[in-house]
């Protein structure tokens, strides 16, 4: 799937602008590093993807196959096969997994999805995780840990299947152990489905231990003010972001 976002400008709700002509060319297959300080606009770029209310377009676009998306509601643009893995997975009581993403599915693919290959799929999916067979019946994150609800949104994206993937801060909260797991499926996921794009954000750079990104961009003041290989993301963690120039124009990633 290819995305552009074009000169984007965001505001919040109380029109404060967070993202400011904001530039970003994801190609079929490529996976790309938003790296930035906090408060930079990182994961209101997400939300913005996703059509959060939380924000209002001022100027831009969002292009996905050449076809803009500005405009369409949340559940049309999952259907795109956009899938948002969140930086803090909020609870729902009194809907399980199994239910949750079976309706999911069915709602994406239009088809009735049978209940005995979908069980099939989603203990095929929660054992490559790792995780306890009990929870598909669980209410969605109902006494999760903080580990636990970042293997979830894994496991809806693998049972899902969408074709852009955003993994907002998918390394906070879990441990190295758990990391690898994740990173392990979402490297076979990637492998199995070359054409899905993906955009990370994230503060450290571990997580490109298990993850080889195309491209790593730095994000300063809402917009991207550098960007390189994995290199870039290294020199960070040692230096800190004061070694970017603020001014400098976004290196070519083309």
């Amino acid at each position: 799937m290819n995305i552009i976002m074009k000169e984007l400008t965001v505001n919040s709700a109380d029109n404060k602008t967070i993202l400011n002509n904001f530039n970003l060319n994801i190609k079929s297959g490529e996976i790309h590093v938003i790296m930035g300080p906090n408060g930079t606009g990182k994961s209101t770029l997400s939300k913005t993807i996703l059509g959060s209310s939380e924000y209002k377009v001022k100027k831009g676009d969002i292009l996905v196959n050449n076809t803009s998306i500005i405009n369409m509601p949340t559940d049309e643009r999952a259907r795109l096969g956009i899938f948002l893995a969140n930086q803090s997975p909020i609870s729902i009581e009194g809907v399980s997994n199994s239910e949750f993403l079976r309706t999911a599915l069915t709602n994406i693919t239009g088809q009735k999805i049978g209940i005995y290959q979908f069980m099939k799929e989603m203990n095929s999916c929660i054992k490559d995780l790792e995780m306890n067979q009990s929870m598909m019946h669980r209410a969605i994150n109902q006494d999760f840990s903080g580990g636990e609800r970042k293997k979830n949104e894994i496991l809806q994206m693998k049972i899902l299947k969408p074709k852009f993937i955003i993994l907002d801060e998918l390394d906070s909260g879990l441990d190295v152990d758990s990391l690898k797991i994740v990173c392990k499926n979402i490297n076979k996921y990637k492998k199995e489905h070359q054409e899905t794009s993906i955009l990370m954000i994230t503060h450290y750079p571990r997580i490109l231990e298990y993850i080889n990104p195309d491209y790593v961009h730095v994000m300063i003041n809402g917009h991207i003010v550098k960007s390189g290989k994995k290199d870039l993301a290294f020199e960070i963690e040692k230096k800190g972001y004061e070694v970017i120039n603020t001014m400098e124009e976004a290196s070519s990633y083309e």
